[in-house]
């Protein structure tokens, strides 16, 4: 299992990579209009990617900043979101890296953000959320960016792609 969490942390970085270099060709007054998404804006979107990111690296790890709330703007200037969000996609390929099968197999205690509550569960569906609700969200960034700067100037961030690019995920994951 650790080699799919290992693809899913090493495809996050890649699409992210890809978003921010799409997002830096938009003008800012773009990057910032409210488009109807759920956290308004492209710019509110990637960070809440960030603020996802950050809330459950610290449930797994333990460590590091606690954003304020779920719709944060961590960083107002881009460039210094997009130096953010590489330093969080390396954390998290470290962290994945680090695990071993008993980690991967036991459990993780925290409590909610929105309605505190503790929960404890299995570790494993917890990374499956992590790595989907990055999916989700930056789904939402990818049609904002559709809308602002077209489909063609819009990078695919399907996972078959990434598996075709990296040759990662092609063999049979143990």
């Amino acid at each position: 299992m650790k080699s799919r969490y290992r693809m899913f942390a090493g495809y996050n970085a890649w699409c992210n990579e890809r978003l921010y270099a799409a997002a830096a060709t938009v003008s800012d007054a773009d990057y910032r209009a409210d488009r109807g998404a759920f956290f308004k804006s492209l710019h509110g979107t990637l960070n809440h990617l960030l603020v996802g990111d950050r809330i459950w690296m610290r449930r797994f790890t333990g460590v590091g900043p606690k954003p304020p709330s779920l719709d944060a703007i961590l960083y107002d200037d881009f460039e210094a979101l997009r130096a953010a969000r590489r330093k969080e996609d390396t954390l998290i390929t470290r962290y994945i890296d680090r695990l071993s099968d008993a980690d991967l197999n036991g459990a993780l205690r925290y409590t909610t953000v929105v309605r505190p509550q503790t929960i404890e569960q299995p570790l494993m569906p917890a990374l499956d959320h992590f790595f989907n609700h990055q999916t989700h969200h930056r789904g939402q960034a990818h049609a904002l960016l559709s809308s602002i700067v077209g489909n063609d100037a819009t990078p695919s961030f399907d996972l078959i792609i990434y598996q075709r690019e990296t040759g990662v995920g092609l063999t049979s994951m143990v």
